[in-house]
């Protein structure tokens, strides 16, 4: 994680890496031995992974005298901090180490993503950038974001467990069909209000500040609505159609996807989003 304009925060930004690189590790081990010690030391590490990564967050705001929420690095950085947060909450709620080791896979996949970005720290706001609600839309929607993350996590598991043979060891150790369908549902209605509120509300109101309206079909814009629109469906199938089990698991994957799809999107399109 080498910078041009090495500071303190990417200090803890690199410890925060090697934090979970090695509770990754820790997991990949306990996968294969079944020591529950190798489990505990995972969260151990990912709890200090979590520290320096709050540390590194903290530093950069007061380095920058703002929220870092305004380039590339910044919010995968923050998306990723979010995910470890859910970390440690999905593991008080169900106690499933398989669960914590698929998150942390992915919180360590953006960590890696976040490394190849840019990280030079914008000291001076553009004008577009200099609004509350700004804080808002990025913060809320990220947390939103996050939280699709666990459902996907358990998605990930779902389709290894139906794909695998049933007397496959890694199969039995995986959570129940169920558990893992009822997992993905709750964390998307987590998800979901926060993702409306933050991408599409906030994300409208901070545009007609910045830009003078509420909509410009700017490519994150469509793509967010994308997002949504996919979720609203996964919602509507569940209560309405009754779906769950595989066509559940395959629209929630499906809206994961394309919100990472998103998340890239002014990298390749460019639009009023590319400033970071």
């Amino acid at each position: 994680m080498e910078s041009a304009h090495p500071g303190i925060e990417l200090s803890f930004f690199w410890w925060a890496f090697i934090a979970y690189s090695i509770t990754c590790l820790l997991y990949v081990v306990y996968f294969g031995v079944e020591k529950k010690w190798l489990a505990r030391i995972a969260v151990i590490t990912m709890a200090a992974g979590l520290a320096m990564h709050s540390a590194a967050l903290i530093a950069r705001s007061v380095h920058i005298k703002h929220l870092p929420l305004t380039n590339m690095f910044e919010y995968i950085s923050l998306f990723a901090w979010f995910a470890g947060c859910f970390y440690f909450v999905y593991l008080k709620i169900y106690k499933q180490h398989i669960l914590g080791a698929f998150i942390v896979f992915i919180v360590f996949m953006l960590m890696v993503s976040g490394s190849l970005l840019p990280k030079d720290a914008t000291m001076q706001l553009v004008p577009a950038l200099q609004s509350y609600w700004l804080q808002i839309h990025v913060t809320v929607a990220s947390l939103g974001e996050a939280a699709f993350l666990v459902a996907f996590a358990a998605n990930i598991m779902y389709f290894l467990k139906t794909g695998l043979s049933s007397g496959s060891r890694f199969a039995a150790r995986l959570p129940e069909l169920k558990a893992l369908d009822r997992i993905a549902y709750k964390a998307i209605s987590v998800g979901y209000p926060l993702f409306t509120i933050g991408a599409l509300f906030a994300g409208a109101i901070w545009a007609e500040q910045a830009w003078g309206s509420f909509w410009s079909w700017d490519p994150k814009e469509v793509g967010s609505l994308i997002v949504w629109l996919v979720y609203s469906a996964y919602l509507h199938a569940r209560f309405v159609k009754g779906w769950t089990g595989t066509r559940a698991a395959i629209l929630s994957a499906a809206g994961f996807t394309c919100s990472l799809l998103t998340f890239f999107a002014n990298l390749i399109l460019g639009g009023l989003h590319s400033y970071g």
